[in-house]
């Protein structure tokens, strides 16, 4: 199976997560992290997903799943250890042409979730195509201690000199050589470091005068 590599945008999108025990309450916290609006369908559920439902942060359905559970909704995810009942769900969303990914199941996924590591406006997603998720995580695991908050302090850094830069009426394709610059003088590294007077010094050689990081990262 190849998959086609793809971030969604799901802020305020109606998502559906089918099963309130530790897989869901994980399902659900990521969902919740990008904005989506969330119900919660299942018998029992974990007192995390409880807890969320009466800080009103997502809806929980004390019910059996039905196929009507599916009005409106634009993406279901089934993580319930109900082999039938899994590929009822994606029968179902199959048939309204909803996206839905079972849990462990890549055979009746529309999408499957890649192992992510996160640092700030950084994501890295890791997939092995469903083949092995333990390598996956294996990959994240590594990572997550090589790929420190530098990151998202460069990326802090270099949205608010494109913001900066959008304002002054320069074209995006105009000023893309001034980013590699940034890049390939090694502004990863200062952050690290915390050079701050090197810091200054590049962003003035690249940008021109005003450009500091004290006032860049306000």
């Amino acid at each position: 199976m190849k998959y086609y590599p793809i971030n969604l945008d799901i802020r305020n999108k109606n998502c559906l997560v089918v099963g309130g025990g530790g897989v869901g309450r994980r399902k659900v916290a990521t969902l919740l992290e990008c904005g989506a609006i969330v119900t919660v369908v299942s018998l029992c559920s974990d007192d995390a997903v409880c807890a969320l439902d009466a800080q009103r942060r997502i809806t929980l359905k004390k019910k059996a799943y039905a196929e009507s559970d599916l009005d409106g909704v634009f993406l279901v995810m089934g993580t319930t250890d109900d082999e039938d009942l899994n590929r009822e769900i994606h029968a179902d969303a199959s048939r309204r042409n909803i996206l839905c990914n079972i849990a462990d199941r890549p055979e009746i996924c529309d999408f499957i979730l890649p192992a992510i590591v996160k640092r700030g406006d950084l994501s890295i997603a890791i997939s092995t195509s469903g083949k092995s998720p333990a390598f996956a995580k294996h990959l994240k695991d590594q990572m997550e201690e090589t790929v420190g908050d530098e990151y998202a302090l460069f990326l802090e850094l270099m949205g608010a000199i494109r913001k900066r830069l959008l304002k002054e009426a320069h074209e995006p394709e105009a000023h893309k050589h001034l980013f590699n610059d940034l890049i390939s003088g090694g502004l990863l590294n200062m952050i690290k470091e915390e050079k701050t007077d090197e810091i200054n010094r590049l962003l003035e050689k690249t940008l021109g005068h005003g450009y500091d990081y004290e006032s860049l990262m306000k």
